[in-house]
């Protein structure tokens, strides 16, 4: 099963079994994944039971909780007082504290980044530690610049590109790791299949700030955006009251 709004493709590969020529649809599943932070002790709105710091695919279809779980994650994310904090000061209230660092960082991140999984062998590619969906732009290096590029640490998921295809190894500092394969042009597919993820996450975020934070809600989709680095939308506006026929 796999999270609907999923970037997936198909591609025919021939496995050998003695003098048998079977052919196995090989499907790519690629999915924006941001790492959940620890929702222990968090009562300011409805949050998903999803086990922390693993990965929440982001899409538009997501359920209001897990929404307000990525919500959560990314202001958890960006919760910290550079040495040089010249912000205005953080405020004694309970939102206005955990959203500080989201609404007036200049840099934000939204720890995470693209998971890969080849749903025939069950390779699955991970971010490694300090990745961020902000620096998913790195994957079109790997297409269209330098042909390569890593994605954090422990594990250290390395990208290159051999000619028409694109190798895919889950950790660079194993000699034995797995390794996921495919065709240069259905990764760019793939990637461009994760841009639409995040564009709905990003719509249904700011209609969820609606409901749930209305007195934040253009500032905290508008901070959302930068750290998934889209392009930044206004909330919805709220429903019109029916005027009276006089």
């Amino acid at each position: 099963m796999t999270t609907p709004g999923a970037g997936r493709t198909g591609t025919v590969m021939k496995v050998r079994r003695g003098h048998d020529v079977p052919h196995t649809l090989q499907v790519i599943v690629l999915q924006p994944v941001l790492e959940v932070s620890d929702p222990a002790g968090f009562t300011l709105w409805p949050v998903a039971g999803i086990e922390p710091y693993g990965f929440l695919p982001l899409s538009g279809s997501l359920a209001p909780t897990e929404v307000g779980t990525a919500v959560m994650s990314i202001a958890a994310h960006n919760d910290v007082v550079p040495v040089a904090d010249d912000r205005p000061p953080r405020p004694t209230d309970p939102l206005g504290s955990i959203l500080h660092g989201l609404l007036t960082m200049d840099d934000l991140f939204a720890s995470g980044g693209l998971r890969v999984t080849d749903t025939v062998t069950g390779v699955t590619l991970l971010p490694g530690c300090c990745n961020g969906l902000e620096e998913r732009h790195d994957w079109f290096d790997v297409l269209d610049g330098n042909g390569w590029a890593s994605f954090g640490h422990d594990p250290s998921p390395l990208a290159e590109r051999h000619g028409d295809a694109v190798r895919l190894t889950v950790d660079a500092d194993r000699d034995d790791s797995p390794v996921i394969e495919l065709a240069a042009g259905e990764l760019r597919r793939l990637l461009t299949g994760a841009e639409r993820d995040l564009t709905g996450f990003l719509a249904l975020a700011a209609a969820w700030a609606v409901r749930q934070l209305p007195d934040h809600a253009a500032p905290v989709t508008s901070a959302l955006a930068r750290a998934l680095v889209l392009p930044a939308q206004g909330p919805p506006s709220a429903p019109r009251r029916p005027e009276a026929v006089g």
